[in-house]
């Protein structure tokens, strides 16, 4: 064994104990070699008798921002998606094979333009038919109704004929009971008053019969025009036009095709204007009104404006959140249906702070907020964050001027007493 390297280690290790453990030691030995200048004190000069030694009250140092509350643009930011004013399958109403060419998908049709026509068949004939009943029972109204009259005429007369028998009647019955007519007359004029009783009768029932024949006369004009109606529907329903200007989204029907009632002929959609469809928070719903602006950004990266026209009133059982309707112009249809949007509605300017995130901390409970300094002492404040920007958050729920800890904000709580420093911002 070489005994250098031992005596190597020894010496190292002893270097290492009064460097590391003995350095008051080292540094006296170290002292005695180095001269004393000729100029150096041989005392230390005394402190002057005015100078007080600054005594550590306990208190810990944080750095404090003051921040003034500004009136800041909020916005509520939704995800949502794009959606035709109008999406409708047209279908047929009667049943027939189509006769017309096809329209291709893609197309642009006006209200009112033709998309399927179907064979007629019999329709004409079925209409010509009902009209003619029509004219037939129109025709019977005034014979049922010249009958009226006369039968009105014979009630009168049978009513006077009443009147005369029981007078007669009546005359007979006091000549009877004063012994100046025969009982036989008395009975004959008796029953010449119930025949003409009768005869009242007769002829109101025939009144009754002549305005029951004008009442079913004037049901058979009746329902004469509406076999007129239904025949001139079904004519109607033959063609099938758009019913508003829009896109096909599908072919019409095809030529020779068999239409049942219920049938789509095709798909048409209604583009301009378009509706940005979103749902919104329960939390945030009371900040949207009716009219308010919006902008959005496409899944393109195509940006659009319109205004808020519809917020439901009732939520999502589901989700809890609330529909909302912004209707945008889209003049050039190049806005399609089902369209991922950020959307962003503008709300009223709210009163906030801007702070770095770096100065939000959560309590006890986990409730969001920053630490401010008020008269020396430490208080929780609750706050709520608005929105994130590259200059910081802001965050609304504090005062209109706080002391807001932006470095130390951990190492303290509420009720301690702190010693402050202003922040020195720089732009």
């Amino acid at each position: 064994m070489k005994l250098f390297p031992i005596v190597t280690a020894i010496l190292v290790c002893v270097a290492l104990y009064f460097v590391v453990l003995d350095r008051a030691t080292l540094l006296g030995f170290a002292g005695r070699f180095v001269p004393e200048p000729n100029n150096a004190p041989t005392q230390l000069a005394e402190l002057p008798a005015d100078t007080e030694a600054v005594e550590d009250d306990g208190r810990m140092n944080v750095i404090v921002r003051r921040s003034e509350a500004q009136v800041t643009e909020n916005a509520v930011l939704l995800r949502g998606r794009t959606e035709a004013l109008r999406l409708v399958d047209v279908a047929a109403e009667t049943s027939g094979r189509v006769i017309s060419t096809p329209i291709r998908a893609g197309a642009f049709v006006s209200e009112g333009q033709v998309m399927c026509e179907i064979d007629p068949g019999t329709s004409q004939t079925e209409l010509e038919e009902a009209q003619a009943r029509l004219a037939e029972a129109e025709a019977r109204v005034p014979e049922a109704r010249a009958r009226l009259p006369e039968a009105r005429a014979m009630l009168a007369q049978a009513r006077a004929q009443l009147e005369s028998a029981q007078i007669d009647g009546n005359a007979a019955a006091r000549l009877n009971e004063s012994g100046f007519a025969s009982e036989t007359r008395a009975a004959s004029a008796a029953a010449a008053t119930a025949a003409a009783e009768a005869g009242v009768e007769s002829a109101a029932a025939t009144v009754q019969g002549a305005e029951a024949g004008v009442q079913s006369a004037l049901a058979s004009v009746r329902s004469a025009e509406a076999q007129v109606t239904r025949a001139e529907n079904a004519i109607e329903d033959l063609t099938i036009v758009a019913p508003f200007s829009g896109l096909l989204e599908t072919d019409t029907a095809e030529l020779g095709a068999l239409l049942q009632p219920g049938t789509i002929c095709a798909t048409i959609i209604q583009l301009d204007p378009i509706k940005l469809v979103g749902f919104v928070p329960e939390a945030q719903v009371d900040r949207i009104s009716l009219g308010a602006t919006a902008g959005a950004q496409l899944a393109s990266g195509r940006e659009v404006q319109g205004e808020v026209t519809f917020v439901s009133r009732s939520a999502d059982p589901q989700t809890r959140t609330f529909r909302v309707e912004i209707t945008v112009p889209n003049v050039d249809l190049t806005i399609r249906d089902g369209q991922t949007a950020d959307i962003l509605i503008q709300t009223e300017g709210t009163p906030a702070h801007l702070l770095p995130s770096s100065a939000m901390t959560l309590s006890d409970d986990g409730q969001l907020g920053v630490r401010i300094v008020v008269d020396g002492v430490v208080e929780f404040a609750p706050v709520t964050m608005m929105r994130d920007t590259a200059r910081g958050v802001w965050l609304s729920g504090l005062p209109q001027t706080a002391d807001v800890i932006t470095v130390g904000q951990e190492f303290v709580t509420a009720g301690v007493e702190v010693r402050t420093t202003l922040e020195e911002l720089t732009q």
